[in-house]
């Protein structure tokens, strides 16, 4: 069987469920479409692992306040526009910048582009929501995806957040994968990537391939885990979601894995002596 064909065979009784009559996705006050079929990078379809990184975003588990967040591979967006127009109880202030991205394909970009303009009423005042076309592995694209941070932080210092959902089941990409988040998460003691995955992606994958990060210029310290990998299935979120039951969420969340990540401390202890020499030049 086509990996790709068991990877929906395992989603697809949820999702003919959630969106029977109506092709939108309903999240709180969110209103999300999907891209129309496009099998081949399975951006067509809401998968269970951004259902549970929203629920994440909603307990407040995900520190946003004036950071920069970038989504990678992001589809219809569910994560990046929740972190932008929800604001968690712990919330002291929106995140300065969220940016959604995927593979610059006319179809799914239309779709970011549907999803961020019909929600752009409920972004919190004070954050950027933007979409960008990212091929991970393409210079180029990489370039523009790094331009947003223009007038946010310092230009090229990275984001501070990096939101990966569903991004494993595919293991010929995951070079490509790490390469991006090592271009693009900031080199600093505070920056995190959130990674979460269905459990029907090969077993390798749940010891997530960005153990090759200590062979990639940077040492990236082993993510860490929530009760060792799995997620319990009881759904905390307490969003409405039009179609499924708290019941129906908490089996989609029991199906993922989820971690946290951060660099080894190597990883920016010289970026910081470098940033203090070129101030104390300056003063």
């Amino acid at each position: 069987m086509d990996p790709s064909s068991e990877f929906l065979a395992l989603e697809l009784p949820f999702a003919a469920n959630d969106r029977e009559e109506d092709e939108r996705v309903y999240y709180g006050e969110l209103v999300m479409e999907v891209a129309p079929k496009a099998t081949t990078l399975l951006a067509d379809h809401l998968f269970s692992p951004s259902l549970l990184l929203a629920e994440r975003l909603e307990l407040g588990l995900v520190p946003l306040a004036y950071k920069t967040v970038l989504e990678l591979g992001a589809g219809c967006a569910l994560p990046s526009l929740l972190a932008a127009t929800f604001a968690p109880p712990s919330s002291t202030a929106p995140p300065r910048l969220v940016l959604a991205t995927d593979y610059p394909s006319p179809i799914i970009l239309d779709t970011l582009r549907k999803n961020i303009q019909q929600n752009s009423h409920v972004v919190r005042a004070g954050c950027v929501l933007g979409y960008e076309g990212f091929e991970w592995g393409n210079e180029e694209d990489l370039k523009r995806v790094k331009r947003w941070l223009d007038g946010h932080q310092v230009p090229e210092a990275g984001f501070d957040i990096l939101i990966l959902s569903d991004l494993l089941h595919f293991s010929s990409s995951h070079t490509e994968l790490v390469n991006s988040v090592v271009a693009l998460l900031k080199r600093d003691g505070e920056a995190r990537v959130y990674v979460a995955a269905g459990m029907c992606s090969p077993p390798c994958l749940n010891s997530i391939k960005f153990e090759l990060m200590p062979s990639l210029i940077v040492p990236f310290r082993k993510l860490y885990r929530s009760r060792e990998g799995k997620v319990s299935g009881e759904w905390l979120g307490e969003l409405c979601v039009r179609g499924l039951t708290k019941d129906d969420m908490g089996a989609r969340k029991g199906k993922c894995w989820w971690w946290a990540g951060r660099w080894g401390a190597g990883a920016y202890s010289d970026v910081t002596r470098n940033d203090q020499k070129k101030t104390a030049g300056t003063a």
